[in-house]
């Protein structure tokens, strides 16, 4: 099969012809339909992310068809799946209490096994894979698979976004973006932050009440201003320190602050205002990836015409694209994601 396979940091990934996955026998073999491109491959691609070795074919956001089935396999040749980047063991005490994106024995396509940018993928651990709805293009739910879920868990798994209360959201890239139409959804007054000012009239236009420029001298003072104290959610969707430093200083007393955005590499260590967490009795959460029992919550709100989420999709790209697009991570990004689904190419 073909992959783009990553054989120096920070240069372009080599399309190769690789073998093709061996099947899980508790697995599939997935033919991949489409596969985003992501900010988290972005720190693989740089060298930051421990996990990723060179040799190492990422790729975490799939949907696919099933093309071989496993003798313990859940789901068949032929079935159309939906994929989420964490694979859950099903078996420890956080997966038997519905927390299985802390599994402590959880395996993440893309990072701890090789991944989606190949025209094949394997998939272990099937019972993790939702079905793809027929009514939903397979581009869309490839963008499903990490930055959608993690904004929908952050919002009401985690920070429990409450209809009227203000959303802040630092950063309108693939995570940014689906906070702000979810939030929206949920009935929120929404404000976004970022430094590209076409980001920012894209995310108007998508119905954010606010957009500030965070470039400018205190973007976290407009936020306090706007809504009169401060934000009652915040969500920091970039993994830096200027944005996490926002997110906590943006939010008013009893305010909450999730933390979305990949702090890994240089960025993995950060301070935080802790006499402001103190003073104004904040609650700081953090998030990763989204429990697969928790998809039929997100699939209903699509599926009830509630949240249009197609404007996170920006282009749909070669998968001989794919460097190129991992190296415009490096400075100020276009509005939306790209989203590979010609394998051939």
């Amino acid at each position: 099969m073909r992959a783009a396979v990553l054989r120096a940091f920070r240069e372009n990934l080599v399309i190769e012809d690789v073998p093709d996955p061996e099947c899980p026998e508790d697995g599939v073999v997935v033919r991949v339909l489409a596969c985003g491109i992501c900010r988290s491959d972005w720190h693989g691609w740089v060298g930051e992310h421990p996990l990723v070795k060179l040799g190492h074919i990422g790729g975490h956001e799939y949907c696919g068809e099933v093309v071989a089935a496993g003798p313990r396999a859940r789901f068949t040749v032929g079935d159309r799946v939906i994929a989420p980047f964490m694979l859950s063991c099903g078996e420890c005490h956080q997966c038997r209490s519905g927390e299985s994106n802390t599994c402590t024995d959880q395996i993440v396509t893309g990072f701890s096994r090789q991944g989606a940018f190949a025209e094949m993928v394997a998939v272990p651990r099937d019972h993790n894979l939702v079905a793809l709805p027929e009514d939903m293009s397979p581009v869309l739910a490839a963008a499903l698979g990490c930055r959608v879920t993690t904004a929908w868990h952050a919002l009401t798994g985690r920070a429990s976004l409450r209809p009227g209360e203000w959303l802040a959201i630092h950063g309108t890239g693939g995570i940014g973006l689906a906070a702000l139409l979810l939030g929206r959804a949920l009935g929120a007054r929404v404000i976004v932050t970022d430094v590209v000012p076409e980001k920012l009239e894209h995310a108007k236009s998508l119905g954010a009440d606010h957009a500030f420029d965070a470039r400018d001298d205190d973007s976290s003072e407009a936020i306090r201003s706007v809504t009169n104290g401060g934000a009652d959610v915040s969500v920091e969707a970039l993994g830096l320190p200027q944005t996490q430093a926002a997110s906590i200083a943006c939010l008013g007393p009893l305010g909450r602050h999730v933390q979305v955005g990949m702090p890994v590499g240089h960025h993995a260590t950060q301070a935080v205002d802790l006499n402001a967490v103190y003073m104004k009795n904040l609650a700081l959460y953090g998030t990763r990836g989204m429990p697969s029992h928790r998809y039929p919550s997100l699939l209903e709100l699509i599926a009830g015409g509630h949240v249009d989420l197609s404007p996170i999709v920006a282009r749909e790209v070669r998968l001989s694209d794919t460097g190129r697009e991992l190296a415009a991570f490096d400075g100020p990004m276009t509005p939306g994601v790209a989203v590979i689904t010609d394998f051939a190419a």
